[in-house]
């Protein structure tokens, strides 16, 4: 299932909040991404529906990578036995504290549990990254490409997942959604980054003519074919034109050496 963009500001949608409290959960949520990624009150909400499969005593409301882990491992392993499909980058990103990934499952759960629909989710790519955020901050204020690869790489992820390469490819894919921001800013604010115009830019571009078009054609062949006429005299002329050979003596080398 795909996913709506990550929405701009934290927060659930009000018929969410409503459910949430129906369930007369161990605590209340207040921080969404924080208060979900160790999968505690995941597993409560689920176990509202599923008492058997969700004995609440073998989860640790803890905050540790660890406990994480293995909360999310149990609840997954419930998942498939339901058959009950949630995206890895979902919960990938509520574990690592992702901005909008804590509020999108959220969702999505309410959604499998109710079986009602919610207007922001739509079938649109995934982004849990700060690009809205960094939008919405002037120019001087935005991130440099460190500061992009810290604010969307998160120490957790690096020691979830110690694959060097696998961590090269995120900062990579970091790199250039920062690049393809630069360039956007570069577009939008040309006199800013000192961007002159190219030439073909600058060049005033004119329809062509159609009407002139068959008449200037038949003027280029004719005096094409005048010029290929008027050459061949001229070449014919060339061709019987004889040279005269010219014999040069060289010097004497011992003459050279006597003086």
């Amino acid at each position: 299932m795909a996913y709506a963009q990550p929405p701009k500001k934290t927060g659930l949608p009000r018929e969410v909040l409503k459910w949430l409290q129906s369930l007369d959960l161990s605590f209340s949520p207040k921080n969404i991404r924080r208060d979900f990624s160790n999968g505690y009150l995941v597993a409560e909400m689920f176990s509202w529906y599923y008492h058997e499969d969700f004995p609440m005593h073998s989860y640790n409301n803890g905050t540790s990578l660890p406990t994480k882990q293995g909360n999310w491992a149990q609840i997954e392993r419930f998942l498939v036995k339901q058959n009950i499909y949630l995206q890895k980058e979902v919960l990938d990103g509520t574990i690592h504290c992702k901005p909008g990934a804590a509020e999108l499952l959220v969702q999505e759960i309410y959604t499998i549990l109710t079986n009602r629909r919610i207007k922001g989710i739509q079938g649109r790519e995934i982004d849990f990254t700060d690009r809205d955020y960094q939008d919405q901050l002037p120019m001087l204020a935005r991130a440099t490409a460190s500061k992009a690869i810290k604010n969307n790489l998160r120490l957790t992820e690096v020691i979830a997942e110690p694959n060097i390469s696998t961590n090269q490819r995120k900062v990579q894919a970091i790199i250039h959604m920062h690049l393809e921001q630069r360039a956007a800013e570069r577009v939008q604010n040309p006199k800013r980054f000192n961007v002159k115009p190219t030439l073909g830019e600058l060049a005033v571009r004119l329809p062509p003519s159609s009407h002139h078009g068959d008449d200037s054609s038949d003027s280029n062949t004719s005096v094409q074919s005048g010029t290929a006429k008027s050459c061949e005299p001229s070449i014919r002329s060339k061709a019987s034109v004889h040279f005269k050979e010219i014999e040069v003596r060289q010097t004497d080398r011992r003459s050279l050496i006597a003086i």
